[in-house]
Formats: structure tokens, sequence, C-alpha cells
């Protein structure tokens, strides 16, 4: 590992930027909301509330919930997560996108064989508690401000390689609906710059999809009902079960993706905030039955993406619609999730894939190179992060970056002058 970086990360300590605040992002929000802003939100809502609510809803029929219940899971997280876009975007400018941890729910399904639904409140809560003491101590911002750029960024592909493995799968499993999808991205970005390729591929998408007869049925049966809130119970064995994986999930997973994707475009991302923000969000989901409201990683790559515009400053735009979509999502989940489930699953996964370009490449560059250190590190954390590796329920990112620092730590030369810069990506048609 890079000598230099390794002194001047242990002497330094992460001071979050200052926020522009409310008046100013909502100053020029009006000129932040575009047909790009839209289209990438969209996209990111989409994908939000398709396969993840599944798992969700999964995760409660093991619990054996009652529809109130599940209702009150998805209320909670759809809604604070919405939530937690707006005033993050609105505040910093930036498209730091709230959602929810979709490890965290699928974790649930198995925990639920040891612990009920009440104990796993109780840990919702806990789990908010540890992110939120974490991010006040500002201990987040130390570890990320130390581990070396090429490394993160490696991880961040390898984390999101999945979803141009996914768009490769879609176009195989539906040739006609995905592929017509791919073509119109492409040709769009080849002939104009005022429509976004992604809003093409979604439009053509679907229009496919109608002329085809390809949306589903019977994709989920959960009936709109009023939600029906759970007292917690706070069970020694429900913290270190369910509480200390999620919190760590929700840091590993989540808030790793996206302080990652943001540095990869160019943001100063305000790490501590971002971490405090997790916390307080868990703390609330967690009372309304929800498993965790934080910052996401795969939101915030699509709406921090090209796609969201070529003005970085705009992107936040993105970031709004997502959170104006995500929390009208919870507040009529019981409805909502059958018409998004309709959806070919084909098709969200070849648009969100498409979406993903920019964010793969501008990690790929900041990653690999002949004048960036840390190359084995980041070699590792790519392939770890790509992986499906699950050690003490704490998914591949998290363990990304810590094996790719023991690698870099034992395997990378010390070199002995600052690794240069990589060159600024090339623009991406679309």
């Amino acid at each position: 590992m890079d000598s230099q970086t390794v002194g001047t990360a242990k002497n330094s300590t992460h001071n979050d930027p200052v926020a522009p605040g409310w008046l100013s992002g909502l100053k020029a929000l009006p000129s932040a909301l575009n047909l790009n802003s839209f289209s990438a939100g969209l996209v990111a809502a989409i994908f939000g509330c398709s396969g993840p609510a599944l798992i969700v809803i999964g995760a409660a029929q093991a619990g054996q919930l009652t529809n109130g219940q599940t209702v009150a899971w998805l209320l909670a997280i759809y809604l604070l997560g919405g939530i937690i876009s707006l005033f993050m975007g609105i505040r910093y400018r930036m498209p730091i996108t709230g959602a929810y941890s979709i490890p965290g729910a699928a974790i649930m399904v198995a925990a639920f064989a040891s612990f009920s639904y009440q104990e796993a409140v109780g840990a919702f809560i806990m789990a908010g508690v540890l992110v939120l003491i974490l991010g006040v101590t500002g201990v987040i911002g130390k570890i990320m401000r130390w581990v070396p750029m090429p490394i993160v960024m490696a991880m961040i592909a390898g984390a999101m390689i999945r979803f141009g493995i996914a768009a490769v799968e879609a176009v195989r499993a539906a040739p006609l609906i995905a592929g017509l999808a791919v073509i119109a991205f492409f040709i769009t970005g080849r002939l104009t710059r005022k429509v976004p390729p992604v809003l093409a591929a979604l439009v053509v998408g679907l229009i496919a999809t109608f002329v085809t007869g390809g949306l589903q049925e019977g994709a989920s049966t959960l009936a709109f009902v009023m939600p029906e809130f759970t007292a917690p119970v706070f069970t020694v064995g429900a913290f270190f079960g369910i509480a200390v994986p999620l919190a760590a999930l929700v840091i590993g997973a989540e808030n790793a993706q996206a302080i990652g994707v943001l540095m990869a475009e160019g943001y100063k991302p305000p790490i501590n905030a971002m971490t405090v923000v997790s916390g307080v969000g868990g703390i609330l989901a967690g009372m309304m039955g929800g498993h965790n409201a934080n910052i996401a990683g795969p939101m915030t790559a699509i709406c921090s993406s090209e796609q969201a515009g070529e003005d970085k400053d705009k992107r936040y735009g993105a970031t709004v619609v997502n959170g104006i979509l995500f929390g009208a999502f919870g507040l009529v989940a019981g409805l909502a999730v059958p018409v998004v489930m309709a959806l070919p699953k084909a098709l969200i996964g070849v648009v969100a894939g498409l979406a993903m370009i920019g964010v793969l490449l501008s990690a790929l560059q900041g990653a690999f190179g002949p004048k960036l250190g840390n190359q084995v590190g980041s070699f590792v954390a790519f392939v770890v992060g790509m992986s499906s590796l699950n050690l003490l329920s704490i998914s591949a990112p998290f363990w990304a970056l810590v094996f790719g620092v023991l690698a870099s730590l034992l395997a990378d030369k010390v070199m002995s002058e600052k690794p240069a810069k990589a060159e600024p990506l090339a623009k991406v048609s679309g």
C-alpha cells in the first residue's frame, strides 16, 4: 500500500463537506428536474419497488406476519427511504439516495426461524442505534479515509458488475423485450442528447411488453389493508442474531457502495452524515416495523450516473424524483406491489443494467491502470465484490474492502511517489 497514503490517513480525520443547505437546494431544484433526472429516478424507483419488494414480502411470509404487519413493514422502509432521498438530495445537492438494505431483508427469512416478529422489531431499532453511534463518533469517515481509492473503486465495480451480467441474462431470457430495449438505448444515445437513452429503453421495453402480452399476472396476492404496527421486544439473542449483522450490512454493503459510487462520479460525499441518517432511518423504521431505511448503494448508483444528466450539480433531481416515487409506493404498498411486479423481470433487469454502464466504466477506470497503486488489492477487492461471499452474515462488499486492504498490505509494492490520478473517462454515448 502507498506509504504516503497510509501516513496521511493516520494523521487526518474525515470532515464532511459543508451542505449547501435547503434554500440552495430548493432554489436550484427546478433546473435539476429535467427529462434525464426524471428517467433515472424512475428507473431507480422501478428497480427498488420490484424484486426487492418481493424479498421483503417473502421474509414477512417466513415470519408468518399478518397482511397488516407486512404493509407496515413496506410503509416504513419505502416512505422513510423516500424521505431520506428528499432530505439528503436537497440539503447536499448530491444524488444521495435512500431506500433499505435488500440483503438485510433476505437474512430475515432465516432469522424468523429463531426469533419472533416482536423480537425482530426490537432488533431493527437496536441496529439503527448501532449505526447512529458509528456515524456520530465519525468512525466510519475515518475508516473510509484510510482505504485507498483504487480498492474502493474495485469494490464498486465488483458489486455492480452483476447488473451488467443481469442485463445479458435478461436478453437471453426475453430476447424480444430486452433486446429491443438495448437497441433503443444505443440508437438513442447515438442519434440525440435530448432524450435519455435509458428512458427510451424503458419506453420501448414497455411497448414490447404490452404488444407481446408479457405482463405477469398473480405476481403478488397482497391486498390493500391498513398497516398494523407491532410493539418491540428487546432480547440479547436478537441483538447478536439480527441487530449486529443488519448494522454491518447497512454500513458495509449499502453505505460503502453509495460512498464509493459518489466518489467515482467526482462527488465528495458527507460520509458521517450519511451514516447518521442511516442510523436515524433504522430507528424510525424499526418503530414502524421495518428492518431499516438507509442510504442505498444501487439506487444511488443509478441516480448519480451519467443517465441522470451530464451536469453533476443537477443529478440530485433524480434522487428527488426517486424519493417522491418511493414514498408514494410506501403509502399505497398493498396496491402498488402487484402492479410493479406485473412488469417482466427481464425488462427491469436490462434497464437497470443499461443505467449502470457509466458507473461501471468510471469504477473500473479508477480501480485499474499502470499509473495507479494498490493493484493487487484492487484485483482482490474486485473479485470478492463480485462474488456471493457471506461471512458472519455480512455480504461481499464489506469483505471486498477488508481483503483488498490486507492483500495490498501484503503484496503491493510500497511506492515512493504518489500514484498519478487516472485520466478522466471519456464520455459514453448515452
